[in-house]
C-alpha cells in the first residue's frame, strides 16, 4: 500500500511538471541553454533564465524545461552569462561636454551601474535623475556631489586639469552646512578630500554615519591613514596617500606635511597638492616599510575600509592602455573635438621619458593590491574615467584585467564589478547576483571570462533590468548622438 502511495505521488509530480513544460511565459524574455556564471555560486552549465517585470523569475535547467515556440527566447548556446557589471569611480562633470554619450558607453560595455565620486551637484545629479526617468535605458546612478575639500581645495576649477568639481570648506560649520544640504539634495554618499583638517574630516565621518551615507575620499594630508580609517573612513579612492603611511618614516612624514600645509596655505590647491606628493612620494615608496605597511592593512582589514584602486589608472604612464590596438575606436563618439584631442595628447604621452619613478610606483601599486586583497580588505572596480584617456565603458575591463595581473582570480576580480559594489550600497539582495527575484542586470557573453579575464570585453548583449539589448543596437544609438 505505502509502495502504490508513493508510485501515484511521484506521477503526479511528473505530471505537474508535463503541464509546466511547453508553457507561454507572457511578456517574459527567455534565455536557454546558457552557462550562467554567478559571482558566488560560480558557473552552471545549461540554463533556461526567465525574466519578466525587470527581474529575474526563475533559473531553471534547460533539459527540464521545454519552451513554446511563442515564447521571446534568446539562444544561449556557447555564451556565458554574467551579473551587469558596475565602475564604481567615475566623473559625469570632468568633462562635461562628454557626458551626454557616457550613458551608451558604459551600456555597451556592459556596465549597468556607477558610482560618481565628485562633481557640482546639480549637474551630476541631472545624470542620477535622467537614469531613474529612463532605467531601462541607463546605468543605475549613485553620487556623491562635490568633493568636500578643506580650503585652498584642490579642484577649485583654477585650469583644464582641475575643473570645479569640489567646494572650499573654511570651518567645521562650514562642512556641516555643506553637508545638511547635500543630503536633502539626494546624494548617496560623501566624498572628503585631501585639504580637510583632522576636525573638519572627522565631522564628515560623523555626519555621515549619522545620515546613512558611506563616506569614500582620499585621506586628508593633514591626516594618516589609521587615523582617517578610524575616524570613519569606509573606503579610500586610488589607494591615495597610502605610502605614506607604510613608511618607516611615517610620523616623519606626517609632520613634515603639516608643514608644507601650513607654508602653502596661499597657494592654489592643486599646486600645494602637487608639490607635497612630489616632494614626499618617492620618499615613501623608497622607504616602504613590511612591519608598518602590516600594521596600516591590520587596521583597514579590522575597520572594513573598502579600496578602490582604480590600478588602470595608477598603472597607466607605465602601461599605457590607451594606446592598445582598438582602444580609439570609441573615440568617433566622443562630442566636438575631445576625441582629436585625446589622440594628440596620447601620441604626446607616448613619446614622455619613463621615469624610473613612473616604474617604481607602477610596481607599489600591483604589490600593495595584492596586500590589500590578501589581508581581506573588500575591494571594488573603479576607473576615474574619463581621466587619463581611460573611455567610459571599455576601460573597467582594462581594471579588470590589472586586478588580475596584481594577483586576483578571475571570479574575484568579477567580485569587485559585481557583488562587491551591491554589498557595498547595502543592494545585496537584489543586484550583483544571478538569482531568482534579483534585477535583471546582466551580461551575455561570447566566451568564459573565468577563463581569461579579458572575455569580459566578449559582449554579445547587454540586458538592463530586463531591457534586452544587442550591442550594436546601443552603438547604433551612440551613431544617432553623434550626428
Amino acid at each position: 500500500m505505502k509502495k502504490s502511495a508513493t508510485l501515484l505521488l511521484g506521477i503526479a509530480i511528473l505530471c505537474a511538471a508535463c503541464q509546466s513544460n511547453n508553457t507561454f511565459f507572457k511578456d517574459t524574455l527567455c534565455i536557454k541553454n546558457i552557462t550562467i556564471i554567478d559571482p558566488e555560486d560560480g558557473a552552471k552549465k545549461s540554463q533556461t533564465v526567465l525574466i519578466k517585470d525587470g527581474k529575474i523569475l526563475q533559473i531553471t535547467p534547460s533539459k527540464e524545461l521545454v519552451l513554446s515556440s511563442k515564447n521571446t527566447v534568446v539562444d544561449g548556446t556557447g555564451k556565458y552569462l554574467i551579473p551587469g557589471l558596475w565602475d564604481a569611480h567615475v566623473h559625469f562633470a570632468y568633462i562635461e561636454e562628454m557626458a551626454p554619450v557616457m550613458f551608451d558607453l558604459f551600456l555597451a560595455y556592459g556596465i549597468t551601474s556607477v558610482r560618481d565620486t565628485g562633481g557640482e551637484i546639480d549637474f551630476v545629479k541631472q545624470w542620477k535623475d535622467k537614469a531613474q526617468a529612463d532605467p531601462l535605458n541607463a546605468p543605475r546612478v549613485m553620487i556623491a556631489g562635490p568633493l568636500l575639500d578643506g580650503m585652498p581645495n584642490v579642484y577649485d576649477g583654477s585650469d583644464i586639469g582641475h575643473p570645479p568639481l569640489s567646494v572650499g570648506l573654511k570651518t567645521v560649520d562650514d562642512v556641516v552646512r555643506k553637508i545638511e544640504e547635500l543630503d536633502a539634495q539626494g546624494v548617496d554618499l560623501l566624498k572628503a578630500y585631501e585639504m580637510l583638517t583632522p576636525e573638519q574630516f572627522s565631522k564628515v565621518a560623523a555626519l555621515g554615519k549619522v545620515k546613512g551615507l558611506k563616506v569614500t575620499g582620499h585621506v586628508p594630508l593633514s591626516m594618516d591613514v589609521i587615523s582617517a580609517s578610524n575616524a570613519g573612513l569606509n573606503s579610500m579612492e586610488h589607494l591615495r596617500n597610502l605610502e605614506l603611511s607604510c613608511a618607516f618614516n611615517a610620523d616623519e612624514l606626517l609632520a613634515q606635511r603639516k608643514k608644507l600645509l601650513a607654508l602653502g596655505k596661499d597657494d592654489t590647491g592643486a599646486i600645494l597638492r602637487t608639490r607635497i606628493h612630489q616632494t614626499q612620494r618617492p620618499d615613501a615608496i623608497n622607504n616602504f616599510d613590511e612591519t608598518q605597511a602590516n600594521k596600516v592593512l591590520q587596521v583597514l582589514a579590522k575597520n572594513q575600509t573598502w579600496q578602490i584602486p582604480t590600478l588602470a589608472l595608477n598603472t597607466g604612464f607605465v602601461k599605457k592602455p590607451f594606446a592598445k590596438p582598438g582602444w580609439d575606436a570609441d573615440f568617433q563618439y566622443f562630442p566636438g573635438v575631445i576625441g582629436q584631442q585625446w589622440a594628440t595628447e596620447i601620441a604626446n604621452v607616448q613619446q614622455a621619458e619613463m621615469t624610473e619613478f613612473r616604474i617604481q610606483q607602477n610596481d607599489y601599486m600591483l604589490d600593495m593590491v595584492s596586500r590589500i586583497h590578501e589581508a581581506g580588505i573588500p575591494i571594488m572596480a573603479g576607473t576615474d574615467t574619463p581621466i587619463f584617456y581611460l573611455t567610459p565603458g571599455r576601460s573597467l575591463h582594462e581594471e579588470l584585467a590589472v586586478l588580475v595581473e596584481a594577483g586576483l582570480s578571475p571570479s574575484e576580480a568579477l567580485k569587485t564589478a559585481t557583488t562587491n559594489p551591491a554589498l557595498y550600497f547595502e543592494l545585496e539582495d537584489e543586484l550583483g547576483r544571478i538569482k531568482e527575484n534579483y534585477w535583471a542586470d546582466l551580461l551575455i557573453l561570447d566566451a568564459n571570462p573565468l577563463e581569461n579575464i579579458n572575455n569580459t570585453l566578449r559582449i554579445n548583449a547587454v540586458i538592463k533590468q530586463g531591457h534586452y539589448m544587442e550591442r550594436n543596437t546601443i552603438f547604433d544609438r551612440l551613431n544617432t548622438l553623434e550626428e
